[in-house]
């Protein structure tokens, strides 16, 4: 976000002509400083004689704070109500979310965004449900997982692929969940209560496509650029429209690359942030870096690969098809000949011999926008301790198995 305070220390320092810095106190961060979500929701859950969900109602009432802040009336309805499915097969959902002007600190987009708060409403209903209709909270969550991939949820989101399953049984044999009546009944010659729950969670990420927000009056499209320079002495460039906040894009993007090439990743420099080099960008946020930005590289590398593979068939007058890179080197597969990637790199600038009508130099541009977000799928499980007399609870085990891809 943008605070008053920091535009102000730009007017201010250009005014004295001198830097300026503003420190705040924790108390004026909390009165101040954009809060994550505040809603009030009421559900209701209709299933058919065999448990099978039928439908989801909910009804919620979302506190903007007193301002409206940039992604604040988004979060609860666009980045809300289209995550209502869950990990569930519900064929029809009607969601209605209000949302009010308050005396409060305006929120805005905070951890998840919107997620965490369908995630929260879903999975308390989905096992107040199981309870009252005495199932297992875990059985009544798989009697209704999505099985048939590609999904249309009723609330936009077309889920691509997914294994419930998989992270349910994971999570469940980590947790020992058959043991619990065990551990229950020990708990209690002990005078002590013990509880164990479930949530079932999915995450919509890589925030993207541009025809998505479009169809909502965006005015920019959410895709991602990148490009990759190789220079003549093999060390590589990459330019990326995302940013690092902290999270260590350098070293993830350029391992991208490393694995690629074979090559060391001290010879890979990433730029980010730097709107003098860089074309143009959409940033971080979303978990979009990886799923976005990081493809635009790959697409970007594509073509780099492509163009060294036809550059190192030519030197070694070897078909394209059969050049293969390995460790740094651009091999002629079942034969001995090899160029290591700086020779072909610094042929590619040299230029005295090319395949005939390429252009000198080794470096290319891609631009990413996906057709669909990623929904990355996870099983929690929570078992706890409580002590009845003084409700002090203890947190005995916590067990989270999650499904992202390939990592």
């Amino acid at each position: 976000y943008i605070y008053p305070e920091e535009w102000l220390c730009l007017w201010a320092s250009k005014r004295v002509g001198r830097p300026v810095k503003w420190v705040s106190d924790r108390t004026e961060a909390f009165l101040t400083d954009a809060h994550g979500r505040d809603h009030r929701s009421e559900a209701e859950l209709a299933l058919d004689a065999d448990n099978k969900i039928l439908g989801l109602r909910v009804k919620t009432i979302a506190n903007l704070g007193a301002y409206m802040s940039l992604f604040s009336s988004s979060v609860p309805t666009y980045l809300y109500a289209t995550l209502l499915s869950g990990q569930y097969d519900i064929p029809a959902i009607h969601a209605n979310v209000k949302t009010v002007y308050t005396n409060t600190t305006p929120v805005d987009a905070y951890r998840g965004a919107g997620r965490p708060e369908a995630t929260y409403l879903l999975e308390r209903i989905m096992e107040t449900a199981a309870r009252e209709v005495g199932l297992s909270p875990a059985e009544f969550r798989r009697k209704n997982f999505i099985r048939a991939f590609p999904h249309q949820t009723p609330v936009i989101m077309c889920y691509d692929a997914g294994d419930y399953d998989a992270t349910l049984d994971a999570a469940l044999k980590a947790a020992d969940y058959d043991g619990f009546a065990a551990r229950k009944a020990e708990a209690a010659s002990r005078g002590k209560l013990r509880g164990i729950g479930l949530s079932c969670y999915i995450e919509a990420c890589g925030i993207a496509p541009s025809a998505a927000v479009g169809s909502l009056g965006a005015g920019v499209g959410l895709w991602e650029s990148a490009e990759v320079r190789v220079n003549p002495v093999g060390s590589i460039e990459v330019l990326t429209g995302s940013h690092s906040h902290g999270q260590g894009h350098e070293t993830t993007f350029a391992q991208l690359i490393s694995e690629r090439f074979g090559l060391d990743t001290n010879a890979v420099s990433i730029v980010h942030g730097d709107t003098d080099k860089v074309q143009f960008g959409m940033g971080t946020y979303g978990s979009r870096s990886g799923a976005v930005g990081m493809s635009a590289i790959v697409k970007a590398l594509d073509k780099v690969e492509a163009k060294a593979k036809k550059i190192a068939a030519h030197l070694m007058e070897a078909s394209e098809g059969d050049i293969q890179i390995e460790g740094g080197e651009l091999k002629v597969a079942g034969t001995d000949k090899k160029l290591t990637f700086t020779e072909v790199a610094l042929a590619a600038y040299t230029a005295h011999n090319l395949p005939e009508g390429m252009e000198p130099g080794l470096k290319e541009g891609a631009f990413y926008d996906p057709t669909n977000f990623t929904f990355p799928a996870g099983t929690y499980v929570c078992e706890v301790e409580v002590d009845p007399d003084t409700g002090k609870t203890e947190v005995v085990n916590f067990v989270a198995a999650d499904d992202f891809g390939n990592i």
